[in-house]
């Protein structure tokens, strides 16, 4: 792997950062996608170590001529880029379906015409909705509870059709709920973060009894480097998660006590997702990444929130956020 020439999409984001970032650690050679922007910011990829080593194309996935152009002479892709957050899909769904399906379909496209060795697809565990049992494995039902996980559940099919109809060599990869630095406000746990650290003693949540299976991001990142490296993994949906589950409201209380906060929680109704949208149970059987690649989690909850906590609240990170409004 590591003479491979590698892609990551969406690699201005999140968790595409962070992957760029421990890819360069582990020597690999790295091409990174960031959005077009007239401000020619390249998001997340402006903080990370060694970004000079990275070479970074910016456009769109939503353009199949820059698919092609940014897949040449690439060997293994980690496509990443898509929209993500759940209530802005529910105010503008076609542009979900348009980036999420038709993104993931021209990087296949562009894939398989320029012949590349591998690609880990990045799908996500809002695809399975509300948990029929638990844990859940990647045999469980996908069900669309948002416009967003409709169009993961797309995504995902249009993946598998290049993997069965022409041999596109290609993994799915199924992470469940990555939280670390850099995150979105939008996501729960940097909502709760930054509202404490702001000096809120009054911390605006949704509905705070759904479960989640919380993974710190440098063990998803370590599962798709496992996946990209495990030839068995090939044609493969694999979820990557610690397999614990833990509410909403225990998380907070976790969060309070490690940043020594009295804060309680005041709901907020913008934030309730709709009654037949919400995912109220998540929880991750890795049985299948465990036995594949012998992935195993380093990080527990609270290891993985000291952490956090640490970032957000250094003045420059967390003034970065806008903790007064509700981010969609």
């Amino acid at each position: 792997m590591k003479k491979k020439k590698v892609l990551v999409t969406g690699a201005d984001g999140f968790i595409g950062s962070h992957l760029v970032e421990m890819l360069l650690k582990k020597g690999f050679d790295v091409r990174a996608t960031a959005l077009y922007n007239s401000f020619n910011n390249w998001g997340w990829l402006e903080d990370i170590k060694g970004l000079s080593d990275v070479d970074v194309v910016v456009g769109d996935i939503c353009n199949p001529h820059f698919c092609r152009k940014a897949t040449e002479g690439i060997d293994v892709i980690f496509h990443l880029a898509a929209l993500i957050a759940i209530p802005y899909s529910y105010s503008s769904p076609s542009c979900y379906i348009e980036t999420n399906v038709k993104g993931t379909f021209n990087i296949c496209q562009a894939a398989l015409d320029n012949k590349c060795e591998k690609i880990i697809h990045t799908s996500t565990s809002e695809v399975y909705g509300t948990a029929i049992y638990v844990p859940i494995d990647e045999k469980h039902p996908l069900q669309p509870q948002s416009p967003y996980s409709a169009s993961k559940i797309g995504a995902d099919a249009i993946a598998s059709s290049f993997f069965n109809s022409f041999g596109l060599p290609l993994v799915i990869a199924r992470p469940f709920n990555t939280y670390g630095p850099r995150q979105s406000a939008r996501a729960v746990i940097p909502s709760i973060i930054t509202q404490i650290a702001a000096g809120k003693k009054e911390i605006k949540l949704g509905n705070v009894s759904p479960t989640r299976d919380f993974n710190y991001v440098d063990d998803t990142c370590d599962g798709f480097i496992r996946l990209a490296e495990c030839k068995k993994a090939l044609g493969e949906t694999v979820n990557i998660g610690s397999g614990t589950e833990i509410s909403v409201a225990d998380t907070f209380d976790i969060i309070r006590k490690l940043m020594k906060s009295s804060a309680k929680i005041e709901g907020d109704r913008q934030r309730l997702r709709p009654d037949r949208s919400e995912v109220f149970r998540l929880s991750c059987d890795n049985t299948k990444i465990r036995r594949l690649t012998g992935f195993k989690p380093r990080f527990s909850i609270e290891q993985g929130l000291e952490r956090t906590i640490s970032w957000f609240t250094k003045k420059q990170n967390l003034s970065r956020y806008k903790t007064d409004i509700y981010n969609v």
